[in-house]
């Protein structure tokens, strides 16, 4: 019969498994470890669900829901707005936005100060001639070393701060490893390591991505039609209602009507400009009996070019005043990233239904850095999908972040909303003086900081529930008792052992290096928070056998925990980047080895120092 660590051990072993394989969703996956060491008895019945209750977890909600306040508020934008004034200069540049992006990461979260400022990086390396995988992974690096300068810039700082026997670590006793590894980070990126990023197509291949008249057709409303005087609606649910037709514009007489209301009433005489591919088109024309008047792009024949030469009055030209006609007065277009935790993930446009229910129009999707050219109706959402989307100005920012989507750049660059920056910065100023001042402890003081940024409407209740990443939530409170059973098996005591007998005879620094290695590899390959909360443990083990002090260990975990650099799938950072810079999976150790490098050879000594 197994003994209890070796149920652990078999637990752990299936989990991490399943965290590498990436088919199931990280939250689902460490339910089911939740679930197993329950029924294993390792975790007793009344302490199964105490992880939704932990500290940290509550710290972590509170953190995110702050973060948008702060968004809200424009203290981000306030900051990002002054990027604007840097020059071409390309070492200028990265800096500039690795330390403004770290600055940001270390109160906020990491996705979210990554989220501000991508837009941002893109228009730099647009405005400069230059590809953005130059900038983008740089900007995801420094977002992750930021992070490791506070308590509450990354939810392993949080969990390994529970960890400490002494009582949680406070507010900034991460900063002086934090700040030296941040600085020793941004310097090498700036001056070096931007240099060993791909780059990826023509300098301008971010503009080129979409090309908005490809495939995109006039259509007209003959005389006689049977969808004069009926809705759009009726026209577009016409059959089976095709969804991979999209109305960009309405066209009657010399007014354009861009993205049309589904209830608008159609004339004899007016023009359609949708976006389809041309089987999705010819099915459509052949169903509704509208007129082909013109069609642009990819798809044109030498007949509409005899037409549009006859008769230039129902001729437009391709590309640019495609975009003009469809992006003007209210009426924008934006590219936006789908995030892991969107609801679009898994889903099609017919499924969504997001003309009717939001008003939005997908006009393409890429994936991999090319544009897919099959019918819209048919593609699988997936994370990375980068989409160019349709929508009136004042609402489609908050349309996409309701999907989880993250705009990447607009035509012209956006950075938000300036309003309640002194209340958005008070508040959490204030939160943060009562943590250093230790009156409340920082759980209850971010909570409080929380509702106070809900009570003064920097956001309502429903943003602050869309704010928290519920996955992460339950990932941590899932996790949580399965570290527990892990140390109260003495399953963490047999591993630290035979780490020890490796570091037998060998000065502190080795076993710290250990520590600080193990961590990072395996947040490489699994979530950054689950990492921190397995090695913990561990890493208490060895300390309390080598005489290390326990507070230099948790530190090492922290650290390593939170500098993944070497894989997309590490933090959610290097995800979002991965599809707007064109890189591929092994295209982030040749910036991240290095870079791991320095953050291990500037932390080790660095903690020593500090807290041994």
């Amino acid at each position: 019969m197994l003994s209890d660590q070796w149920i652990v051990f078999l637990v752990l072993g299936i989990t991490l498994g399943l965290f590498v394989w990436n088919r199931l969703r990280f939250d689902v996956v460490s339910m089911l470890a939740l679930l197993a060491v329950a029924m294993a008895g390792l975790v007793p019945s009344d302490q199964l669900f105490a992880g939704f209750g932990h500290p940290a977890v509550i710290t972590v909600a509170a953190v995110l829901v702050i973060s948008q306040g702060l968004v809200n508020g424009g203290v981000v934008d306030a900051v990002a707005r002054l990027l604007g004034k840097v020059g071409r200069n390309a070492v200028l540049q990265v800096i500039t936005l690795t330390l403004v992006v770290a600055l940001c990461s270390a109160f906020i979260n990491n996705v979210g100060a990554l989220a501000l400022l991508m837009p941002v990086a893109i228009w730099m390396s647009r405005k400069s001639g230059r590809s953005p995988s130059l900038l983008l992974m740089p900007l995801a690096f420094g977002s992750l070393l930021g992070g490791t300068i506070t308590l509450i810039g990354t939810p392993p700082n949080i969990i390994i701060a529970s960890y400490r026997e002494a009582g949680s670590f406070g507010l900034v006793d991460f900063a002086p490893v934090g700040l030296a590894i941040t600085v020793a980070g941004i310097l090498f990126i700036g001056l070096i390591g931007w240099r060993l990023t791909p780059k990826r197509d023509d300098p301008a291949a971010g503009d080129k991505l979409f090309s908005v008249g490809d495939y995109v057709t006039e259509l007209r409303v003959p005389e006689g039609s049977d969808y004069a005087g009926s809705t759009l609606h009726n026209l577009l649910t016409a059959g089976e209602g095709d969804k991979s037709v999209v109305v960009l514009a309405l066209i009657r007489g010399d007014k354009t009507s861009p993205a049309p209301s589904t209830y608008s009433v159609l004339r004899e005489g007016d023009l359609l400009l949708v976006e389809a591919d041309t089987e999705s088109l010819q099915e459509f024309v052949d169903f509704t009996g509208l007129a082909l008047a013109n069609v642009v792009g990819e798809e044109e024949s030498e007949d509409s070019d005899e037409q549009a030469a006859e008769d230039p009055g129902k001729a437009r030209p391709a590309g640019e005043s495609a975009e003009t006609q469809i992006a003007t007065g209210d009426v924008r277009l934006t590219e936006a990233i789908i995030t892991p935790s969107s609801q679009l993930v898994g889903r099609t446009t017919n499924r969504l239904n997001l003309r009717e229910r939001y008003g939005l129009n997908v006009v393409a999707v890429a994936r991999q850095g090319h544009r897919l050219k099959k019918r819209l109706a048919d593609i699988r959402f997936r994370s990375g999908d980068i989409l160019l989307v349709q929508g009136y100005q004042d609402t489609l920012m908050g349309t996409l972040q309701q999907l989880g989507c993250l705009p990447l750049a607009e035509r012209e660059l956006s950075l938000g909303r300036q309003s309640n920056l002194w209340l958005a910065g008070g508040l959490f100023l204030a939160a943060i003086a009562v943590i250093l001042s230790g009156w409340l402890t920082p759980p209850v003081a971010l909570v409080a900081c929380a509702v106070a940024m809900v009570l003064t409407r920097l956001l309502d209740t429903s943003e602050a529930y869309r704010a928290i990443d519920w996955s992460v939530i339950v990932l941590l409170a899932a996790m949580i008792p399965v570290g527990q059973a892990l140390e109260s098996t003495g399953g963490a005591a047999l591993i630290a052992g035979q780490i020890l007998d490796v570091a037998a005879g060998q000065a502190p620094w080795v076993a710290l290096t250990i520590i600080l290695v193990g961590s990072m590899l395996l947040s490489n390959v699994v979530n950054n928070a689950a990492a921190a909360v397995l090695v913990a443990p561990i890493a208490l083990g060895i300390s309390a056998q080598l005489g290390l002090s326990p507070d230099a260990a948790l530190m090492a975990v922290a650290v390593g925990t939170s500098c993944a650099f070497l894989t997309p799938i590490g933090h959610q950072s290097n995800a979002l980047v991965m599809e707007p810079g064109g890189y591929r999976f092994g295209d982030y150790w040749r910036l991240g080895l290095p870079l791991s490098a320095v953050v291990t050879v500037t932390a080790v000594p660095m903690i020593l120092w500090v807290w041994n």
